[in-house]
């Protein structure tokens, strides 16, 4: 790290060339070692960096380390982990820091230099459309959803305006329409090659995995499904023992489908590994096994206390909220149909002013949101309401649902907006029940939707892109903020865009399935223009929701309102983990308030997240902390890190285990709740179940969903879980491993107390009437790369990555 004398930069060393390198292994990976010898003077120093070149004329390779031997049994350690491309396309050498942490006030002076250009270099100038060897991160809006050269596939740009706020994505650069010079154009439905920056995709083990995964539920689910109906079988499911026995009793089968395969050939750009996909889907047979949630009983789900406990410990435990106001206020002041005298007699002798003072009413609410969008959604042949859903909290520590309000917009002659709402209340016999069965179904559906497009895909996927672009632009490799977060980045970006290419674009597989259809992006921009950062927070969110109280003396500073509250309960445990690991971690490196707001390169950081990547929210000052102080450095890194792996974890890996029963969260509805006296009404009564499933998704939107699901939930084997890291050579500094080790033995700590908790049969929603243990948030630290995949209902990895 000695500087020349003249030109103040770092001094060089004689070039030395890979000969003769010696193939081993890297766990699965194949690689080739090589051995070389680097002369330089008694003067030269510790060498700081390193520049390779890639001499060959078309292959690129991907570097794993470099590790220099020097005198005295010392070794300095480089860690690579990124495509070296060839020196003819890239016209640039690769530089590799070191693996000491250094703010950069704190850095030598013959590395600055090559700091500061090494980051001009990865922000590019804006221009242009990316090559794939290219290392350049820049923003762009939601600019490849929509196809403007067909009616029915125009979707609105999002980002950008007041209109359609929405977070930044990666740029591609790719060519624009030359209808309304604003759209990227698509070269096919599904697409693999949308530029990414190298490092930013997935390893070719991962893309061959997910392909598999892929290759195997269209072949198993939805290829069948779609001959049938176009020989124009049955097109819904005749009762629910049919719908298992026909989803998961299908024996074991080679999962091949030429159909399929060729379109993956043309989609793929990588013979090697399409070669890699093909042999993986002949070799694994594919049966579908029995989600969790029907696993133990085939009715349970049915049941008022599971439909209440999957609020709390099912996929989407992150809606409901303590009533605050009775009845319920909407938007624009218009109050709810539901009075005292609905539920009242179900408080177990209380009135609902006591219940709310005990803080034991609470409410699902998916109302306000979705109301502006029904008559547009309803004219897509489906039947959505917009629901609240009331809930109490019993002596036992359950919730059971006591009143659910289904709402259209007035159409009548009246005209001059409005709705129209029906109440429904618990019943167990006769026609009521039913009712109420139908009821529940339509709160599903809202739910159902509302988790993949929101909770989900905006609040993990979405909303962490702009975070990595602004990492790799303005916070480098060498500094500690960017080893810190770097494994909580990797391949959400290449996830991001394949589900821009195939779920979420006009036409897509979200379209297809979910009730808001080609509304759904439009419609989760309105939702993202009340986002706030400082919301997203465990200890925030859960006070927000009027779930818990702040509370100094309780753990992660909140009381919980619901004891019994899986998620909240196994997430403040995760929470406080992280929270004091980086806090740690932060105090380690930054001594002082001052030297945190007098990091260039961190505020540099910060700026581009909040006034670029998320800047169509940079207008709200209580959407971000200032990072003025290591107690707001820590709280937001804490945040953006538990947003990447818990809260994504959280919603994520349950999908299977609950969605993967159709029956128990339907995704769109094709009926609304019969009138009294209507035709419809007599159907009902005399076949409800019939009724049921002609009212659910059809089998074709029903197992093309599931096919998804069973996707989304899977574990690939090359996850790295919360508390882990690839390597333990990402940092030379031995205080820093020992503050991981600490974190790692606090996550082992949770296991062990959601292992208990699960046993306690006096928490009954840690299982429910399904028998379903709570173990989303279960952190799984001892499952190493590689050891473990599949559909496993536990682990927290790093990333958003699936």
């Amino acid at each position: 790290m000695q500087c020349n004398a003249e030109t103040r930069k770092g001094r060089l060393s004689a070039e030395a060339p890979l000969r003769g390198g010696k193939k081993t292994k890297h766990g699965k990976a194949s690689t080739t070692t090589y051995q070389v010898t680097l002369l330089v003077d008694a003067e030269f120093g510790t060498p700081g960096a390193v520049v390779v070149k890639n001499g060959n004329r078309h292959d690129q390779f991907f570097l794993r380390l470099v590790q220099l031997e020097l005198a005295e049994d010392r070794r300095v350690h480089f860690e690579c982990n990124s495509w070296v491309y060839p020196n003819k396309k890239t016209n640039a050498d690769r530089l590799f820091f070191i693996n000491t942490s250094y703010l950069p006030d704190k850095t030598p002076e013959a590395l600055r230099l090559l700091r500061e250009e090494e980051l001009r270099s990865l922000r590019g100038n804006g221009r242009g459309e990316r090559k794939d060897w290219e290392r350049i991160y820049d923003y762009d809006n939601y600019n490849d959803l929509g196809n403007p050269d067909k009616d029915d596939h125009v979707r609105p740009v999002l980002g950008g305006t007041r209109t359609h706020p929405y977070p930044r994505r990666c740029r591609t650069g790719r060519a624009l329409s030359q209808t309304d010079g604003m759209t990227e154009t698509r070269k096919h439905k599904i697409n693999l090659d949308f530029y990414i920056p190298p490092d930013e995709r997935f390893s070719p083990g991962k893309l061959a995995e997910f392909l598999t995964l892929a290759v195997q539920a269209v072949t198993h689910f939805v290829i069948p499904e779609a001959r049938s109906l176009f020989q124009g079988d049955v097109t819904n499911f005749r009762s629910l023992d049919q719908l298992r026995k026909d989803l998961y009793g299908r024996p074991p089968q080679p999962a091949v489908d030429g159909m399929v395969m060729d379109k993956l050939k043309s989609s793929v750009t990588s013979p090697k590994t399409y070669k890699h996909v093909s042999k993986m889907v002949k070799e694994t047979p594919v049966m579908f096994k029995l989600p969790q949630v029907i696993q133990h009983d085939n009715e349970a789900w049915k049941s008022d206390e599971e439909f209440a406990r999957e609020m709390l410990a099912g996929l989407n435990p992150v809606v409901i909220k303590r009533l605050e106001a009775f009845p319920p206020v909407g938007v624009g002041g218009r109050r709810s149909s539901i009075t005292a005298a609905h539920i009242e007699h179900q408080l177990e002798g209380a009135t609902v002013e006591t219940a709310m003072g005990q803080k034991r009413l609470y409410i699902l609410d998916h109302h306000d949101y979705l109301m502006p969008y029904l008559r547009r959604i309803n004219t897509l042949s489906v039947c959505v309401y917009a629901s609240r859903t009331l809930l109490f909290l019993k002596d036992d520590g359950a919730l059971k649902p006591v009143a659910i309000e289904l709402s259209l917009p007035n159409d009548g002659s009246g005209g001059g907006g409005g709705e129209i709402s029906r109440i429904f209340l618990p019943a167990s016999q006769g026609t009521d029940a039913h009712l109420w069965q139908l009821a529940k179904a339509h709160v599903s559906v809202n739910d159902s939707g509302y988790h993949q497009l929101i909770s989900h895909w905006l609040l993990t996927h979405a909303t962490v892109e702009p975070f990595i672009i602004a990492t790799r632009r303005q916070l480098s490799a060498m500094h500690p903020i960017h080893k810190l977060l770097d494994p909580h980045l990797k391949d959400n970006m290449q996830i991001n865009t394949l589900a821009r290419s195939i779920l979420l674009s006009a036409g897509g597989i979200l379209e297809m399935t979910m009730y808001p259809g080609k509304y759904a992006m439009e419609m989760s921009s309105a939702i993202y223009s009340h986002w706030r950062f400082t919301d997203q927070s465990l200890p925030n969110d859960l006070i927000k929701r009027g779930v818990a109280s702040k509370d100094p003396r309780a753990p992660g500073g909140v009381s919980l309102h619901i004891e019994d509250y899986p998620y909240a309960v196994d997430g403040l445990d995760v929470w406080l983990a992280i929270e004091g690991w980086v806090r740690s971690y932060c105090e380690h490196f930054y001594h002082t308030d001052a030297a945190v707001a007098g990091d260039a390169e961190l505020q540099a950081w910060w700026d581009d997240v909040r006034r670029v990547g998320h800047g169509d929210r940079q207008g709200d000052p209580a959407c971000w902390l200032e990072l003025d102080t290591v107690a707001h450095l820590a709280e937001t890194l804490s945040t953006l890190i538990w947003i990447a792996s818990a809260l994504h974890a959280a919603v994520n890996f349950g999908q299977y285990g609950y969605a993967g029963y159709p029956a128990n969260r339907p995704t769109r509805c094709r009926r609304f709740v019969p009138l009294p006296g209507s035709p419809e009404m007599t159907q009902l009564e005399a076949d409800p179940e019939r009724f049921f499933l002609e009212m659910v998704p059809d089998r074709f939107t029903t197992t093309l969903g599931l096919a998804l699901i069973e996707v989304l939930s899977n574990h690939t084997s090359d996850e790295v879980y919360l508390g882990q890291r690839a390597t333990s050579t990402w940092t030379d500094d031995g205080e820093v491993l020992q503050l991981l080790d600490r974190f790692r033995d606090t996550l082992r700590q949770v296991e062990k107390t959601v292992t208990q908790r699960n046993k306690d049969p006096r928490l009954k929603n840690r299982r429910g009437p399904v028998t379903v243990p709570y173990t989303l948030l279960f952190p799984d630290v001892g499952n190493v790369a590689g050891q473990k995949k599949g559909i496993t209902g536990q682990g927290i990895p790093n990333s958003v990555s699936i």
